[in-house]
């Protein structure tokens, strides 16, 4: 999961000549990094179902956050010193959930293929603002209704790419369901647990993988699971580049990029651009992966991609509360 984004620096800023010429570039400039991480965090579900079984889920997550987590506590060090009880406890509980939310991940992308589990985790979109409004008591205006409504068609003939009738959506698709109601508790929660609210993303961060991490450890330590992370011990080439693929790229250059992104553009517009992430999910899926949806199949990810955009768009211009 990505951070709350900070606010941007305020700071002007002098425009060459010519202006119309500049800006633009210089905005793409700032724009391609963080389609990079769109792109490589939509090619996560394909890696991490290449190197993932229902036998290695928790080895693989050990692993992944665990080779993270001690850069970004060395680079946060002083910061984190200064967390106050409060803030870590809160941090902590968010790191229950981050953790939930990446076990349903994992197990839906082993039992599922890696477009439906890009695309089915995209309706979180959906369901953040729909959560919001009930929150609030506040009823969503009918645009954004109409896009839910599109978004949730599309799913469920994104579960019906076999072509055999009617099939009631399989296991993983539904563990990825799962994980993006878990994610979108785990925004409402960003936004009104006080005691994180003013905490900065680079210790919010590090205090929630880390306890994810010890979620993790927790469960490979039991004699059931059969799941420590030496269990790897047998991965290929192959399954040890993948998992570096989710190391490196998919966690460390993606919250990097997004902390130097939030402080050079706008929130919104590195959402926007991060919002692309299911398109490159069935892009990998697709295209790398050789999956095959059928014309159902293809029809439900149009559906989800155009439903999930329209909402955002219907968010984005409806007035603040």
């Amino acid at each position: 999961m990505s951070p709350p984004p900070e606010r941007p620096l305020e700071t002007p800023v002098t425009v060459a000549v010519p202006p119309l010429v500049a800006a633009p570039r210089r905005a793409w400039r700032g724009d391609l990094p963080v389609l990079a991480v769109a792109v490589v965090w939509g090619g996560s579900y394909l890696a991490a179902k290449g190197i993932t079984t229902a036998h290695t889920v928790i080895a693989v997550l050990v692993l992944r956050f665990a080779v993270v987590l001690p850069v970004l506590v060395l680079a946060g060090w002083a910061r984190l010193r200064a967390l106050s009880p409060a803030q870590l406890r809160g941090a902590g509980l968010l790191g229950l959930v981050l953790g939930g939310i990446f076990l349903l991940e994992t197990y839906g992308v082993v039992h599922t293929s890696a477009t439906n589990a890009g695309l089915i985790i995209s309706l979180t979109m959906i369901f953040t603002p729909l959560a919001e409004a009930a929150i609030r008591k506040q009823a969503p205006s009918a645009g954004f209704l109409g896009a839910a409504a599109a978004s949730v068609l599309g799913v469920l003939l994104l579960t019906q790419g076999t072509g055999a009738g009617f099939t009631v959506p399989g296991l993983g698709d539904l563990l990825i369901l799962g994980a993006a109601l878990a994610r979108t508790l785990h925004v409402l929660l960003m936004a009104r647990v006080k005691a994180v609210q003013d905490t900065d993303s680079l210790s919010l961060t590090t205090v929630q993988l880390g306890g994810a991490v010890l979620v993790f450890a927790l469960l490979a330590a039991l004699p059931e699971t059969g799941a420590a992370p030496w269990a790897a011990a047998g991965f290929g080439p192959a399954q040890w580049a993948g998992l570096a693929f989710l190391s490196v790229f998919c966690t460390l250059f993606a919250f990097f990029v997004q902390m130097w992104a939030v402080r050079r553009t706008s929130p919104s517009r590195v959402s926007l651009l991060l919002g692309t992430e299911p398109l490159w999910a069935a892009v990998a899926g697709v295209a790398v992966g050789g999956e095959h949806l059928g014309p159902l199949g293809y029809a439900g990810a149009v559906l989800v991609l155009a439903g999930t955009a329209w909402g955002r768009r219907a968010v984005a211009s409806a007035p603040a509360p």
